[in-house]
């Protein structure tokens, strides 16, 4: 799409569900109908990978290197059902809308800087490793300014291939260039919660991302977290965290990746 364009071609996927067999019973048909949801929730982070694939499809590789996105996951995306990706330009930047079943399931805006970018220096030994007993999810687990790693997460060729059929990717790019989908990095965060903490039901609502560097297959990522925030809102408590990825040495994104740790439900149930 060039920059002229206002309105990018409708991007069509059909949902698929990948984790029916997560530790997180959200995703699960039967837990979720008793938190008040039509079924098994498709996570946030395959969502957020249908919508990037507008900016792979108006900026390519460069928007992994050096692109941000902002994303908020506003109602449930079901399993085998149809989603529609829209993309319209707000100045330099695309403002992107998902619907499924007449719902707006997500929405945000994804943009690039005109320049490279500098990252905040990683310290892989300032990561600490995820604790042998998990302590349960909840005020004092993830105060603010905890600090939270995960094991190293070498992507392998498979696990690259298996996750673009996954989440139904069409651009070449990915295959093409040896690079790891985005979405695979987005993951990483929420493991920064379920390798530390004991969670029951849980949702991710949102995340702002700033690209560093394309991740590529073959890849060992590291991850370094922070509770910024934990706190209460409409009977939910919530936890941001900052992380950084990073591949070895070189940055591969930092995030603010915020979820409802234990909905009102929990308690409601």
């Amino acid at each position: 799409m060039s920059a002229s364009d206002t309105q990018a071609t409708p991007y069509r996927v059909r949902a698929f569900n990948t984790a029916v067999a997560s530790e997180n019973k959200i995703h699960d048909d039967t837990v979720a109908r008793r938190f008040g949801f039509s079924g098994g929730l498709v996570p946030g982070v395959e969502v957020y990978a249908y919508m990037t694939h507008m900016a792979i499809e108006r900026w390519g590789r460069d928007w992994l290197e050096r692109g941000g996105a902002e994303c908020r996951f506003l109602s449930p995306v079901y399993d085998g059902k149809i989603v529609d990706v829209t993309a319209a330009a707000e100045g330099e930047a695309l403002a992107i809308e998902v619907k499924s079943e007449g719902a707006i399931c997500a929405n945000g805006t994804l943009s690039l800087d005109g320049a490279p970018r500098s990252a905040l220096k990683f310290e892989r030994a300032n990561a600490p490793p995820p604790p042998q007993v998990r302590p349960p999810a909840d005020e004092r687990s993830l105060a603010q300014g905890t600090g939270l790693g995960i094991h190293p997460f070498r992507i392998s060729a498979e696990y690259a291939a298996d996750y673009l059929r996954d989440v139904r990717e069409t651009d070449p790019l990915y295959a093409r260039e040896g690079l790891a989908h985005p979405g695979i990095v987005l993951r990483l965060c929420n493991q920064a919660l379920v390798q530390n903490v004991m969670l029951g039901p849980w949702i991710h609502v949102g995340s702002t991302v700033r690209n560093f560097s394309a991740a590529l297959v073959g890849d060992t990522l590291w991850l370094l977290a922070r509770v910024a925030k934990n706190y209460a809102r409409k009977g939910h408590a919530f936890v941001d965290l900052e992380v950084s990825v990073h591949a070895d040495d070189r940055p591969i994104a930092h995030i603010l990746h915020v979820a409802i740790y234990r909905p009102r439900q929990v308690t409601e149930i």
